[in-house]
């Protein structure tokens, strides 16, 4: 069987993208940041999927809420990424970003690369984690091609150019 923490050192050199998780309940927003976002399918409705840790603070309240947006962030939201992780910075999180509902009332960052905005349509349980796979019923996008937001290696980055310059 193969050792977890092992798992963990090799799962840390997959360059991911940043995104904010958020939903909301009761009028009160709740968020996070994730790496687990991926694309399911575009046709014949645009589907996406989340994994969310059962033991985040949001995980429950997504359940329950039936929807949440997926905020994907650029290298310029480095401090944004750094609000929604970990926990000691929750009750600072929405007051120092702007934000704007999309159809579901989720929060939606303003200047995300892309807000995709989502209802659950199911969601599945797997070991420590649950997989919400959701139906993208609003998009946003920032109108300039800012570069994203990366995660590899235990630390935020930017995406380097492949090629050098002449």
């Amino acid at each position: 069987m193969t050792d977890p923490s092992e798992f963990k050192r090799g799962m840390r050199r997959l360059a991911s993208g940043v995104s904010v998780i958020t939903t909301i309940e009761d009028g009160q927003p709740h968020g996070f940041a994730a790496t687990a976002v991926t694309s399911v399918a575009a046709e014949p409705r645009p589907t996406l999927l989340i994994c969310v840790n059962r033991q985040v603070s949001c995980h429950d309240v997504i359940g329950r809420a039936g929807l949440f947006c997926v905020n994907l962030l650029a290298e310029d939201d480095m401090e944004t990424a750094q609000l929604f992780s970990g926990s000691e910075h929750r009750h600072r999180r929405f007051a120092e970003t702007a934000w704007r509902p999309l159809s579901t009332g989720a929060p939606a960052l303003a200047g995300a690369l892309a807000s995709f905005d989502c209802t659950i349509a199911e969601a599945v349980p797997v070991q420590s984690h649950t997989v919400f796979i959701a139906t993208v019923v609003d998009i946003a996008m920032r109108s300039d091609e800012a570069r994203p937001l990366l995660y590899a290696g235990g630390r935020f980055d930017a995406l380097r150019s492949a090629v050098a310059p002449a």
